[in-house]
């Protein structure tokens, strides 16, 4: 909007350039909902004789897309996401956006919040199930599973339903929640609008038809012909004004210091990073997304192995770049993908390849995925390679999320990261995470492209006075030092004990100063501490759990939240166990009793985990 156009509109200046402001970098998409608000909202107010209406109160949360007033008398349909980092919530707010255009009431719920009985008198319903590692449901998915599987799992007779299934092929259990749900929802009578979908880390390719048949079979079932006209929706503020996946913004680095001893086996960085005004609203919990390109020596070393061109154009699915284009900014290097592997194993006619991918190689495959980036295969198996093909082999870059490390209750327009450095040495070579070596390497003054993924069910107890329990080994004490800043500022009356576990307390003590300091001024109440190689016998944090079961169990029964943050593959699942096996000891219960009650806690979101 240039300075005629500004003139031109028949309001003042000071609200021209407002609206100015509020329109800057929206998205197509964005700005034709805001017509269809604006509009709607001036045929609201014809009808109240001109006078501006009371300010609509904000949208309840769940769902995350709200109703407009009208939505009552039109067809609803239910659209339910299990999500761990964002995607699977991403997906169905976008479909809830679409149902809303075509004409439906769409109640988007996250499966945690939904009501589950009233699952049965629902008629038409979208599920998006994400897979969390090796097969694992999202934990806000749980009660959904568990409910379906149970016997007082209700008859879907009437429930017309279709599932997309979000996960990483790179693990063997590929899409296995979605799998599950769509399975087990057949099973109970519901009948299947179409097949369930399977989407790759390129989720879109698939995402984007899904969404259109879903508002299509929607429009069929219903008898819904046209969409409705423009309303006035009661919902969050536009997306866009937050620095989104779709939509990341340039943040400056402030501060990179190195906080593991030189004798450490790991570098762990505090990163500190501005933020641009307005932009980056993040509560305590939520994680920053931070895009980036892989390491020039990453890609010489895959292109030289490859045999290829990196000057050679390569098209996909309409766009241009150079070979070397693909590998640095849009295709990942330093993680395998499962296409790779499958190509390779056609290209270099490798019978250990295929073993890999038959259904006893699931350990190979794994620890493929685990230890080699796209180099080592590449050598390990020589093969020709073309760029196109190459290229489509690969999947494409993600972002990388880190656990904000900070509040912004006390940091102000800041985010504080703890990053730990990937930086190893195999077949002679030196080998380096994407994002944490560049993060490393990068100087104050430096410029990231970042967005925030909120993470709603990672929260401090609204109320003050409730007393939290922290588990946080290495970096995954990350957000706890977040939660200790908002709790502080926030003056909360409630107990603070927190969990730390590292490798050796000379090294690895991340921000023990910190921790000294608020528990000399009794902000934290408790640390307790295990440095798994600092004694001939390893303790890890859920030594420590189950050492002090009688007063977390006290703790918990007084009403304390506990979180749990970090490795998801063994340590979460040995805490979790500990934490089974606590309650059953001193709340003298059986292990199946015990079970249910940790399975209480997190209904009642006392018990969340952040793991990865």
């Amino acid at each position: 909007m240039d300075a005629n156009s500004l003139a031109r509109l028949p309001i003042d200046t000071d609200r021209a350039g407002q609206l100015q402001a509020l329109l800057t970098d929206l998205d197509p998409a964005t700005l034709t909902w805001v017509s269809g608000f604006v509009a709607g909202l001036a045929a609201e107010r014809a009808r109240a004789g001109g006078r501006a209406a009371a300010p609509a109160p904000p949208a309840p949360e769940p769902p995350s897309v709200a109703a407009p007033p009208a939505a009552e008398s039109a067809p609803r349909a239910l659209v339910l996401y299990a999500s761990q980092t964002g995607n699977g919530r991403r997906v169905a707010e976008r479909l809830g956006r679409s149902l809303e255009a075509a004409g439906l009431h769409a109640a988007v719920y996250a499966a945690s919040d939904y009501p589950l009985r009233q699952l049965a008198d629902e008629r038409l319903a979208y599920f998006v199930a994400s897979t969390h590692g090796d097969g694992e449901p999202p934990d806000d998915a749980r009660p959904l599973i568990d409910f379906l599987a149970g016997r007082r799992a209700p008859r879907l007779d009437r429930l017309a339903f279709t599932v997309l299934a979000l996960g990483d092929s790179s693990y063997p259990k590929f899409c296995a929640t979605g799998r599950a749900l769509d399975e087990r929802l057949a099973e109970l009578g519901a009948r299947r609008l179409a097949a369930r979908v399977d989407c790759d880390v390129d989720i879109d390719a698939k995402a984007g038809p899904w969404l259109e048949h879903a508002v299509t079979s929607a429009r069929a079932e219903t008898g819904t012909s046209a969409p409705r006209l423009s309303v006035v929706t009661p919902l969050r503020p536009a997306p866009s004004q937050a620095a989104t996946r779709e939509h990341p913004v340039e943040v400056e680095l402030l501060v990179n210091q190195r906080i593991t001893a030189r004798g450490a086996d790991r570098d762990v960085r505090h990163v500190e990073l501005a933020l641009p005004e307005q932009r980056f609203d993040y509560e305590a919990g939520d994680s920053l997304g931070i895009w980036v390109e892989n390491a020039a020596s990453a890609v010489e070393r895959t292109l030289e192995l490859a045999r290829l061109d990196p000057a050679v154009a390569v098209t996909i699915d309409g766009t241009t770049h150079s070979l070397r284009t693909w590998l640095t900014q849009r295709r990942e290097v330093t993680r395998l993908a499962r296409p790779l592997i499958e190509q390779l194993a056609e290209r270099s006619r490798s019978d250990e390849l295929r073993a890999w991918l038959a259904p006893g190689g699931a350990p190979q495959l794994r620890a493929a995925f685990k230890e080699l980036q796209v180099a080592d295969l590449l050598r390990r198996f020589p093969a020709e390679w073309d760029p196109d093909g190459l290229v489509r082999a690969l999947h494409p870059i993600s972002p990388r999320l880190y656990s904000i490390a900070s509040s912004r209750r006390e940091v102000g327009d800041e985010a504080h990261l703890t990053v730990a450095v990937i930086d190893y040495e195999r077949d002679g070579e030196r080998r380096h995470g994407a994002a944490s070596w560049q993060l490393a390497n990068l100087v104050p003054g430096a410029r990231l492209r970042a967005y925030l993924e909120p993470n709603p069910r990672f929260r401090v107890p609204a109320d003050g006075a409730r007393d939290v329990i922290m588990i946080g080994p290495g970096t995954g004490v990350a957000p706890f030092r977040g939660f200790l800043q908002a709790r502080i500022a926030d003056g909360a009356r409630g107990r603070n004990w927190l969990l730390f576990g590292g490798r050796r307390r000379e090294f690895d003590f991340l921000y023990q100063l910190e921790w000294l300091n608020a528990l000399r001024k009794q902000q934290l109440h408790r640390l307790d501490v295990a440095f798994s190689r600092d004694h001939q016998a390893k303790v890890y944090v859920q030594h420590r759990l189950r050492e002090h079961g009688a007063e977390i169990f006290r703790w918990l029964e007084g009403g304390a939240h506990l979180y749990v943050c970090g490795d998801a593959e063994r340590m979460a699942p040995d805490v979790h166990e500990a934490l089974v096996a606590l309650v059953a000891e001193h709340g003298g219960r059986s292990q199946s009793a015990a079970q249910e009650y940790v399975a209480e806690l997190a209904a009642a979101r006392r018990y969340a985990r952040d793991v990865y």
